[in-house]
């Protein structure tokens, strides 16, 4: 196996963990809600303060693995978020809690721009969507493992437990990072000639120093990306966030029915991340990456808002819950285009500008998630009426990409 693939697999299973920790406070939500007395209200600030923190922290993050390398900055954010999943375990009330998910939201901060850095380093550039198609799927299947280990620790042994093992799974990954991985394909042991040939003269990064300027928000580019990226995220925390409570309050499924539609929905995102990068890569070859990406993410945003849409005027709980399903499944086809985008548009500073566009998509997802338990006691505890606002902002999303330019590439 060439060592990029190995590379790429140690990411993959970073990006695993990170969903494993990010989800399982959803899936044991119901249950926290119960033993702490928890309300809609403050769980949707629970869930979205995470987003806030993180959101907040992904610039500085990204620009300090652009300058500081990869390799260092991931062991940091690792640690931090790994300590702060077991500390979830001790909370005894709303307070401590908030506390507790805003800290954990700052150091998960960084973990895919900086992922983003190691794969523009690492891998050439017509393979990029591919590579963020195997992070992406990852983390989806991370998504589809979190209630099969969270509910049956929690049932046994509390939900305290369930973050206390999942905080363990971190420790682990740095180890092996921090005694294994080289930032420079140069500097790594068992890299072939030929590889290294592959890897260098197709990777396609600019020479000279890593730069920053509040000016980058000023380029219409940039800004198109960071509005869709906040309608996409908006629609993909509803799933990381609110789907398990949503299908247990408001469309009554127990917690074995729950469990399934939450981890087939992640099943399917991890099949649609993987496809996307895959068409998105073919797109690229044969129509430029202009079109090659903006193609895959208009049709992948706007057909998930109309699934979405869909399935709230289904009374029929199984169509209903298949079409959420494939709508998050559709949703995640255009993640690969998403961020490989971002990475051709920023050049060497990927980790700046990926950091920028999730920063926005951040943005999306706190407000949104907050707003969910708000909106669903202001419509009568009606739980659908969220997934509409949703739903119309992924088709404004999908809209966004006629004009999401791939090749013009920002100058710092």
């Amino acid at each position: 196996m060439k060592k990029r693939y190995q590379v790429l697999f140690a990411l993959s299973l970073l990006s695993v963990i990170t969903f494993l920790d990010r989800i399982a406070i959803s899936i044991a939500s119901p249950k926290i809600m119960t033993d702490l007395g928890i309300s809609k209200e403050q769980l949707g600030w629970i869930l979205g303060i995470f987003a806030l923190a993180y959101g907040g922290f992904e610039i500085p993050t990204g620009l300090m693995g652009d300058r500081l390398g990869a390799k260092k900055v991931l062991i940091r954010v690792v640690l931090w978020w790994s300590a702060f999943t077991v500390l979830t375990g001790f909370a005894t009330g709303f307070g401590m809690l908030l506390l507790t998910r805003f800290l954990f939201g700052m150091g998960e901060a960084g973990a895919y721009p900086n992922s983003s850095i190691v794969l523009s380093k690492w891998f050439p550039a017509i393979e990029r969507a591919r590579g963020q198609a195997w992070i992406w799927s990852a983390s989806r299947v991370g998504g589809a493992l979190t209630p099969f280990l969270v509910i049956p620790i929690q049932n046994h042994f509390g939900w305290r437990v369930t973050f206390y093992c999942l905080g363990g799974l971190g420790l682990i990954w740095v180890l092996c990072w921090k005694y294994w991985f080289r930032e420079e394909p140069t500097e790594m042991k068992g890299v072939s000639d030929e590889e290294l040939t592959e890897i260098l003269t197709q990777r396609n990064l600019p020479e000279g120093h890593h730069k920053f300027s509040w000016k980058i928000f000023k380029n219409r580019n940039l800004l198109l990306l960071m509005a869709m990226y906040y309608c996409y995220a908006s629609g993909a925390f509803f799933f990381q966030a609110w789907l398990p409570t949503y299908l247990q309050k408001g469309r009554g499924l127990d917690d074995q029915e729950m469990s399934f539609i939450t981890s087939f929905s992640f099943v399917l995102g991890a099949i649609g991340c993987l496809s996307g990068g895959f068409v998105c890569d073919y797109l690229v070859k044969l129509w430029g990456p202009r079109w090659g990406r903006a193609s895959v993410a208009l049709a992948g945003l706007g057909l998930s808002g109309v699934f979405m849409l869909v399935s709230v005027v289904t009374e029929d709980n199984t169509l209903a819950t298949i079409l959420l399903s494939a709508g998050l499944g559709l949703m995640d086809f255009t993640i690969p285009a998403s961020w490989s985008t971002a990475m051709d548009i920023g050049g060497k500073n990927a980790g700046t500008i990926t950091g920028a566009m999730n920063t926005a998509g951040l943005a999306g997802g706190t407000m949104n998630t907050v707003g969910f338990g708000y909106l669903v006691t202001a419509f009568g505890n009606n739980y659908n009426a969220p997934v509409v606002l949703l739903a119309v902002l992924l088709i404004i999303g999908a809209l966004l990409w006629l004009k999401i330019d791939a090749t013009k590439r920002i100058v710092f």
